[in-house]
């Protein structure tokens, strides 16, 4: 009785010191600025909640929850919707502090004309759709459309169409709308893991005989990329892709990707 009596304790001592932390951003979240920063926190916040509830459910499985542990649990859950939406500085007030502060220094001059903004996280680079770009190997156009396309930085992108503007050089019109309007998960499972992923190599040879042969205006390739990713934990994933490019007259394009 003793011994269950005191696993209570350090649970609610658990579940209090949880209650009281606040959130520990990442380097590349507390970087941003404004709206950015505050979309970032709450990718981050998410993560971390969901983190939690999977913690939780375990715990309950692993032996039998008292009624005054769970009354604990639900506290402890609701706490945490709390801060996930409003974050610890709905409490503090220290975020929209740091905004007015923000505000006030950018539009006071500070006199000095040698003075430099404080510099912000490097985006990922945007070519735009008409950047001049080497179309005249399809081979080629796949394993820069496929490395452009998976190369992704949540707190920077804030989206996954940042990735397809950056692989749209490469893609047709059709198939850059495609992407655009259909939400991504492997994006999203990004974000929950609070990753950065860089493409490290890219292989591209022809697709396996049940795929459509090449003519002189259509091919098919199947490219694989093996992606590094540093985020809560750091990892790489292989991502195998068929694509099916056209060539328009101007060159080579990637116009599907099958199963997308």
């Amino acid at each position: 009785m003793s011994k269950d009596k005191d696993e209570e304790q350090r649970t609610a001592a658990q579940f209090r010191e949880l209650l009281k932390s606040g959130y520990d951003y990442p380097e590349g979240v507390e970087e941003q600025r404004g709206r950015r920063r505050r979309r970032a926190r709450r990718a981050f916040r998410k993560g971390e909640r969901d983190r939690t509830t999977q913690w939780i459910d375990q715990e309950r499985r692993r032996e039998p929850i008292s009624s005054r542990a769970a009354l604990l649990v639900v506290v402890a859950l609701l706490a945490i919707g709390v801060l996930g939406r409003y974050g610890p500085a709905w409490i503090t007030g220290q975020d929209a502090a740091a905004d007015k502060v923000t505000a006030t220094a950018s539009a006071t001059p500070s006199g000095h004309a040698n003075d430099k903004p404080a510099p912000s996280s490097p985006a990922a680079p945007s070519p735009s759709p008409d950047a001049v770009v080497d179309l005249s190997v399809p081979d080629r156009v796949a394993e820069e459309f496929v490395r452009n396309y998976l190369t992704r930085n949540p707190p920077v992108d804030e989206d996954h169409t940042a990735a397809v503007r950056r692989a749209a050089p490469w893609a047709t019109a059709a198939l850059v709308d495609n992407l655009s309007g259909h939400d991504d998960p492997a994006f999203a499972r990004l974000v929950s893991r609070g990753g950065v992923a860089t493409v490290a190599t890219v292989t591209v040879k022809p697709a396996d005989t049940r795929l459509p042969g090449d003519t002189p205006l259509r091919v098919w390739r199947t490219v694989t990329a093996k992606v590094d990713v540093v985020g809560y934990t750091t990892y790489s994933e292989t991502t195998t892709l068929q694509t099916e490019l056209i060539h328009d007259g101007a060159g080579w394009r990637v116009d599907r990707i099958l199963g997308v």
